[in-house]
Formats: structure tokens, C-alpha cells, sequence
């Protein structure tokens, strides 16, 4: 048996600000109106679950972002969420160069 994934493609859509990924990520992951958006509120959804059914009905969560704006260099900021994602039942994939 195959885990059940949740693709979040964002290549192609400029991110440069955390409130940016916050718009991006919404809807694909069904993140209701009353959803943080801070570093915090994301850990709570995508590690211990109980906040999105969507993510929460999925295995595993797989975010693709291009590696420019706030995914393109060593802002403090993309560190940190970057971080939140454990590389295994959550994934933050940057597609292209540093």
C-alpha cells in the first residue's frame, strides 16, 4: 500500500514573503479563514494535524517551490519554515539554483 500524498505545486507563482506562501498554500491545503499564518500555526497543521482535513487526509505533504524570492537565498525567514517541514511526512522541495 502506497501513503496517500498531498502535492502542493507552487513553482511558477513568485513567493517572496511569508504572507505570500500563506496565500499560495490556502486553498490547496484547505486552511480555514481563522489559520494563523505564522511559523507556529503551520507546525501545528502540517505535524500535529487536527487544524486542515485536506492535509489531515493525506499521508504525507509535499510542497514544490522555486528557489527564488523568499526560497532563494538564506533569508531567516524561509530558514524557519523550511525547518518546520521534517523531510518525511512533510516536504518542502526547491526546484532550481541557488
Amino acid at each position: 500500500m502506497t501513503d496517500s500524498e498531498l502535492v502542493v505545486d507552487l513553482r511558477g507563482r513568485l513567493i517572496e514573503t511569508l504572507d505570500d506562501f500563506w496565500d499560495a498554500v490556502s486553498e490547496p491545503c484547505g486552511l480555514p479563514k481563522w489559520f494563523g499564518r505564522n511559523l507556529d500555526a503551520w507546525s501545528d497543521t502540517i505535524e500535529t494535524r487536527g487544524i486542515s482535513e485536506v492535509i489531515d487526509s493525506h499521508d504525507i505533504l509535499i510542497v514544490h517551490v522555486d528557489r527564488r524570492g523568499l526560497f532563494g537565498g538564506n533569508l531567516r525567514e524561509a530558514e524557519a519554515l523550511a525547518s518546520i517541514f521534517d523531510g518525511e511526512q512533510n516536504r518542502l522541495i526547491k526546484h532550481g539554483l541557488a
